[in-house]
């Protein structure tokens, strides 16, 4: 069968660096940092005392009262993204088939506050259960899904793929198959994380994955600098609207991009740590050129994991060397993590975001934070320090790794 073609029609953002689309894509553009020391919790006694949380953000703005109150973080903030993504999509919720609507997100924890929570105060308790009666509910990973298909009536596919940091570019990857099969018209999917707490600093602490440079939050999220020490925790969602082309065209849509191709690899090598030749990353970015029909030379930009921890970032740009050959000196690399954070389930989603604007506005935004150069790393690629580059973007692609040895990619073409 001719598998059908699928386009973007809608985004929605929550980030570190700004609460919509527009104000995330002038964050980054401008090389902002969203990186500030912790409000959620008393951090002073934990090894890392910031992370780069959402800002001036009440979810009573967006969702009453009551209904929030049913709803852990990651999944207001999923509620949040995909409200403004549909809108944006300009879909007639009215008319559209709502059979043939699926809702396919990302997340790689769930509700991690909401456990926390429930366990600490039944600890402090007299050790009589008087749990939540929303405490299951909340803290589901498939939850948030629920929720906007609920919202919205769409009764398509509806499930949550959790493959870590990997989670909302899977949920991509399954979105764009569902709707190349003709089993969906339109997929709202992307993915969020709320893990800005005391089990998840405490955690990520304990691994020694994250940054401590406490003295300087802002300069913390370092990709390729050979001074970065670990990874900066963010939370935040994305959302994105895949579409049937034909459907879009047909109702005059606006289309950022057309989703041409999506790869799935794994290390099987280690829990946490990546291959050090990257050779799980280098089948991924083979399997997405090759599901997408395109050449490597055919690359103009790519939205990296770059976490900022040692091995990784390494690993992921030799990876780009052995795929793209002498091919790999012309694109332009990036990390938007430099801004933003690690979002964790919900990385794939915004970084996605960020690489469909770049191929709209033709302009790379930058990684920033970068002063010393790393001697393990090819001087020859283009890594878009501390400045954001203009550039015509026909096609870019966005990595995303998970712990476990999750690896997926995605590429978006300009349309034609």
């Amino acid at each position: 069968m001719e598998l059908k073609r699928v386009v973007v029609t809608g985004l929605g953002a929550l980030t570190p660096i700004g609460n919509t689309v527009e104000e995330y894509w002038n964050g980054l553009v401008e090389g902002k940092s969203g990186a500030a020391p912790v409000t959620h919790f008393d951090a002073e006694k934990f090894k890392t005392k910031f992370a780069c949380e959402i800002k001036d953000f009440n979810v009573t703005d967006f969702i009453n009262r009551k209904e929030a109150r049913k709803m852990d973080k990651f999944s207001q903030y999923a509620m949040v993204a995909s409200d403004e993504a549909i809108a944006d999509s300009k879909l007639d919720l009215e008319k559209i088939n709502k059979l043939r609507v699926g809702v396919i997100w990302g997340a790689g924890i769930g509700g991690l506050e909401t456990f926390q929570e429930e366990v600490i105060n039944y600890a402090n308790g007299d050790g009589t259960p008087k749990f939540n009666p929303f405490f299951i509910p909340k803290m589901i990973a498939d939850i948030a899904p629920g929720n906007i298909s609920i919202k919205h009536g769409f009764m398509g596919p509806n499930y949550t793929t959790v493959s870590a940091c990997a989670s909302s570019a899977n949920a991509m990857i399954d979105a764009l198959n569902n709707i190349r099969l003709g089993h969906c018209d339109v997929i709202v999917t992307g993915g969020s994380e709320a893990a800005v707490t005391i089990a998840g600093m405490g955690g990520f602490n304990a691994m020694h994955a994250m940054s401590t440079r406490n003295d300087d939050p802002k300069s913390a999220s370092r990709p390729f600098d050979a001074t970065r020490d670990g990874f900066v925790l963010g939370e935040g969602a994305g959302a994105i609207i895949l579409e049937e082309y034909e459907h879009a065209k047909a109702r005059g849509a606006k289309i950022y991009a057309e989703v041409v191709g999506g790869g799935l690899s794994s290390d099987a090598y280690h829990m946490t740590a990546p291959h050090p030749d990257g050779i799980g990353v280098v089948a991924v970015m083979k399997n997405c050129l090759e599901n997408a029909g395109m050449k490597p030379e055919e690359v103009d930009h790519i939205n990296t994991h770059g976490t900022s921890t040692p091995l990784g970032d390494v690993a992921e740009l030799k990876a780009i060397s052995e795929v793209f050959g002498p091919h790999a000196k012309n694109i332009n690399i990036n990390s938007t993590k430099s801004m933003t954070g690690h979002l964790l389930g919900a990385a794939g989603a915004i970084e996605a975001i960020a690489s469909i604007l770049a191929i709209e506005h033709g302009i790379v935004p930058p990684t920033i934070n970068h002063s010393t150069v790393d001697e393990n790393i090819d001087p020859s690629l283009n890594l878009t320090l501390n400045k954001a580059q203009k550039r015509d973007i026909k096609v870019a692609m966005s990595n995303t790794f998970g712990f476990g040895g999750h690896n997926a990619c995605v590429l978006f073409k300009k349309l034609d």
